[in-house]
């Protein structure tokens, strides 16, 4: 006999979290009950389970407004940021994300230093292109521009 389940962790060779499962009586009763790696797929359950998956739903939509609204403020974007310059125009430091960071709050954008990709720091004077992944499905280009900060 076949009874079904909802799996609250993953479990190998069944399924992921959140699933709903058709296993044997004895498997669910013997190992996956007992063990909390499954609920019995009751109506109360199947109904959390439900809200559990629109609030997700929900969220991720949120998060990827966010993304898009931020990606608008960005795309096009040129920031200048002023740094000392020895000779040969070779910078004192470098430009790293966290400066990057710093400059977007400046103009009001909030973007977490993981998201700006920049293969290494920039270490010399000029104009570079840079992608800020900001969700998996959103990026943002903008330009960097290395300048010689007045002394």
């Amino acid at each position: 006999m076949k009874v079904k389940v909802i799996l609250q962790q993953d479990v190998k060779s069944l399924g992921k979290k959140g699933e709903v499962k058709e296993v044997a009586e004895g498997y669910a009763r013997n190992y996956l009950l007992p063990r909390g790696l499954a609920v019995e797929a009751t109506g109360g359950h199947l109904k959390q389970l439900q809200q559990r998956q629109q609030r997700k739903a929900d969220k991720q939509a949120r998060e990827l407004a966010a993304a898009q609204q931020t990606a608008a403020k960005i795309s096009g974007l040129e920031l200048e940021i002023g740094m000392r310059v020895g000779e040969n125009g070779r910078l004192f430091g470098s430009v790293t994300s966290s400066d990057l960071t710093a400059a977007l709050a400046q103009k009001g954008i909030k973007v977490d230093k993981r998201k700006i990709e920049l293969p290494e720091p920039i270490k010399s004077l000029g104009s570079y292109p840079l992608r800020i992944k900001l969700h998996p499905e959103v990026e943002a280009k903008l330009t960097v521009k290395v300048v010689a900060a007045s002394k």
